[in-house]
């Protein structure tokens, strides 16, 4: 017989062995409260003894768990909001923080049944934003980088303060573009390969006049290096001593093997009447080390010709020249028929061909190409103090537009020769140097 009172307070009981009909679900127990009340010791409030509890380590002791199978509970003690911590779990079981009991991780992303749900699209747009400006960053740190790693390897040693009595400037901006004989840096087995003596200090080898414009219309313009000038009074660029104008006439090239580049500045200033705003020279090894640094050059020569002198020796046709085979083309002149005029017109024709090469997106946008062809150019190009890298890429872009086509190429007016030296035009001179100083297109014709 069960010893629990029924509802009427009679003794009947419903327990194990009663022979009541009334099922289990209809009992009412005396509910039993936690906390709070006076009693005996070990006895909650109403002579109900304390039941001792079995923890099944889910968060709520079993006696908790028999008395609310027996007994309903109000909606306030449903919400477990009446203040009694009983320190039972509210539903975040296995870890799972939205209390559905299988542990289906973080932020909803379990659907109540141990699945998981579809993970949300990604944000292209957020995605493509962050790449671009990363892109830019690194870009715009290599660019800088670059820039100031090119402008350190400029060599600034020329001074043109030092060349004294200067004509006027005019529009556009004006080069003298130097390819000096200089050996520096080479060893005896690149002069021997490259047919270049061993000669002592140095001497031109080609000139030019880079005219800029302001507004388009460029002009190249060669000085063959034969060509009778008169030496004028000059400043030394070492000893700063003043030397008087002689009236000495010699070849154009002597006025730098005498006293360098800015007696050569000024020997050309005096006999054109042309201010020269920047002066940029390359020697031999640097020229040859360009052409290599591109993967050669492609040229077209209409007759083949060989010289032993320069180390010469082609035949017509099409055909890509390394630094070796370039730096003869250039400096052949006894085995043309023109010789001096012929070779500054195979200097021009080279040099369209060598921008034009070096400006393609295969070496512009190659590191493996555009780092060795600066560094080749830069590693031996002499300019003057006042000249950025800003100016040698103006001049570097003119030089292509110009030879490319864009532009005028030409050589000196000359108007016959005398002791084996060309004389200019100097009527034509004068009209050409009036055109490039107000930024007009030259009408006159050199030969």
């Amino acid at each position: 017989m069960s010893d629990w009172p029924d509802e009427q307070g009679n003794g009947r009981g419903y327990g194990r062995g009663s022979g009541n009909a009334q099922p289990d679900g209809a009992r009412v127990m005396r509910h039993v409260q936690r906390g709070g009340g006076a009693g005996r010791p070990g006895q909650q409030p109403g002579g109900v003894p304390q039941q001792p509890g079995y923890d099944d380590g889910y968060g709520q002791r079993y006696g908790d768990a028999r008395d609310d199978m027996f007994e309903p509970r109000t909606p306030r003690q449903n919400s477990y909001d009446d203040g009694y911590d009983s320190g039972y779990n509210t539903g975040q079981v296995y870890g799972s923080p939205n209390g559905n009991g299988h542990g289906g991780g973080q932020g909803g992303d379990d659907d109540g049944y141990g699945t998981r749900a579809p993970r949300p699209a990604p944000n292209w747009r957020r995605r493509l934003k962050i790449g671009s400006l990363t892109l830019v960053v690194v870009l715009l740190a290599v660019s800088i980088g670059t820039y100031f790693w090119a402008d350190s390897k400029l060599k600034r040693e020329v001074d043109l303060s030092k060349v004294i009595e200067r004509p006027e400037g005019g529009a556009g901006t004006n080069y003298l573009i130097v390819g000096s004989d200089s050996r520096e840096g080479m060893s005896d087995e690149d002069k021997k390969k490259l047919h270049t003596g061993s000669a002592k200090g140095k001497r031109t080898d080609s000139m030019m006049i880079l005219h800029v414009a302001d507004d388009g219309g460029n002009t190249m313009i060669s000085l063959p290096r034969d060509s009778n000038v008169t030496i004028p009074s000059f400043k030394g660029a070492e000893s700063g001593k003043l030397y008087p104008n002689t009236g000495r006439q010699t070849k154009l090239n002597a006025a730098y093997a005498e006293d360098g580049p800015e007696l050569l500045v000024r020997t050309v200033e005096f006999n054109t009447g042309l201010r020269i705003d920047h002066y940029a020279e390359i020697g031999f090894g640097g020229f040859a080390k360009i052409v290599d640094a591109v993967g050669g050059v492609e040229m077209d020569i209409p007759k083949g010709f060989k010289d032993e002198k320069s180390g010469a020796d082609f035949e017509a046709g099409k055909q890509t020249l390394d630094g070796q085979q370039a730096l003869a083309f250039v400096r052949t002149r006894y085995a043309l028929p023109g010789s001096d005029l012929d070779r500054t017109k195979n200097q021009q024709k080279f040099l369209a061909a060598l921008a034009n090469q070096a400006a393609t997106p295969g070496t512009v946008m190659n590191p493996f190409k555009l780092y060795p062809t600066m560094g080749a150019g830069l590693d031996t190009l002499v300019v003057d103090k006042d000249m950025g890298l800003f100016d040698v890429a103006s001049m570097f872009w003119a030089m292509k537009g110009v030879t490319g086509g864009d532009g005028k190429s030409m050589n000196m007016p000359l108007a016959g020769s005398t002791g084996g030296n060309l004389l200019w035009d100097k009527a034509k001179v004068k009209q050409m140097v009036s055109e490039l100083n107000n930024d007009e297109k030259v009408t006159v014709s050199g030969d």
